[in-house]
């Protein structure tokens, strides 16, 4: 791992995935996250809008636990996913084959009018589905919404996802993705 910056990102973002607080991070947190997303939205998983959510979120976790789950036991602890986070994300080959295009099909589904920008609304759709304490929720939007005019485009969303994810600059708006640090 480059640097603490990093390791503590992927700490929130670990936690933010264990939806069942059981301390592992397994395929069934993912699939419920996704659900959490799509009904959070008003989608079904087969409509255009959930499925490719649920298609990109399962290839996330197929190539996070071929890189991490050494024991083949179905379940990362954190230590394990921040191990496969950087093997396969950060460090590795498989942020734009296959996380990208995740966080793409979120920031599409988040979008619901399909205007290319998120609103503090849709945003805090999406946060509950990560269980996002409401507090951070407020900060993030802010620090995400650089021009305070109450709009996160798209396309700066899924640019904030990539360096929450991959970016070691302390100042970048993205570390602000889940709240504060």
């Amino acid at each position: 791992m480059s640097t603490a910056l990093l390791k503590r990102k992927l700490d929130i973002s670990f936690r933010r995935l264990d939806t069942d607080g059981n301390g592992y991070a397994e395929r069934a947190d993912l699939q419920d996250v996704g659900a959490r997303l799509i009904h959070g939205f008003g989608q079904s998983p087969t409509s255009p809008k959930g499925r490719p959510v649920v298609v990109r979120l399962d290839a996330v976790w197929a190539e996070l636990a071929a890189y991490a789950d050494g024991d083949r036991d179905g379940r990362l602890s954190s230590a394990e996913y921040r191990h496969g986070m950087t093997r396969a994300f950060i460090e590795g080959p498989a942020f734009d084959p296959v996380f990208h295009p995740a966080a793409e099909a979120v920031v599409h589904l988040c979008d619901t009018d399909g205007d290319g920008r998120v609103r503090r609304g849709e945003f805090e759709i999406l946060q509950r589905a990560f269980s996002t304490p409401a507090s951070a929720v407020v900060t993030a939007f802010d620090r995400l919404d650089t021009d305070g005019d109450g709009l996160v485009s798209t396309a700066e969303l899924v640019t904030a996802i990539r360096a929450y994810y991959t970016g070691t600059d302390p100042a970048a708006p993205g570390n602000w993705l889940f709240g504060p640090l």
